[in-house]
């Protein structure tokens, strides 16, 4: 099973997502489904059921303080100048900092790879072809972002089956 470990995005900071992807130039962009709005902490890829019950008891170990995040800025990976995913991101990243590399070093026994370069950010959309690159990061640059702020209180461990409609995600274990 295909799976990650992530932190939900509330309902009503997910209205603002979705406000800001309806400000990017559709015709360059392929949105993320509203539902399935998530930042992710963490990759696994594809694990089996006993995997997955190893990582669901190590990651009960996982100790930490509920915390704020707030929306900040919008950018692109992997770069400006070759855009492929547009995202945003948040003001201050030391506490989910701090909560991903928790994970990482606990998970590292069961041989997953430590995160070289951990950006936590929510994506917004992919982008597959830009007709107009300049038009295309005016846009986006002129996109006025609501500062919300919201409680992080809990992270969840979530498989993820790939569909010709996009990817269906079920919770498999929360963490609080």
């Amino acid at each position: 099973m295909r799976t990650f470990i992530s932190i939900s995005i509330p309902e009503n900071v997910s209205k603002i997502i979705q406000n800001i992807q309806n400000h990017l130039p559709s015709e360059d962009c392929k949105l993320n489904i509203a539902k399935n709005l998530h930042l992710t902490l963490k990759f696994l890829g594809e694990i089996d059921k006993k995997q997955a019950e190893q990582v669901k008891q190590i990651l009960k170990t996982v100790k930490f303080k509920k915390f704020n995040l707030e929306l900040d800025k919008i950018g692109y990976f992997p770069n400006k100048d070759y855009i492929r995913v547009v995202w945003i991101g948040f003001k201050d990243n030391t506490q989910v900092n701090q909560l991903q590399k928790q994970i990482d070093n606990k998970l590292k026994d069961l041989n997953f790879s430590v995160e070289k370069k951990f950006h936590p950010h929510i994506t917004l959309a992919r982008v597959k072809f830009i007709k107009d690159k300049v038009m295309f990061k005016n846009e986006i640059n002129n996109i006025e972002i609501d500062k919300q702020t919201f409680q992080i209180t809990k992270f969840k461990l979530i498989k993820s089956t790939l569909t010709p409609k996009g990817p269906v995600y079920e919770d498999l274990a929360e963490y609080e």
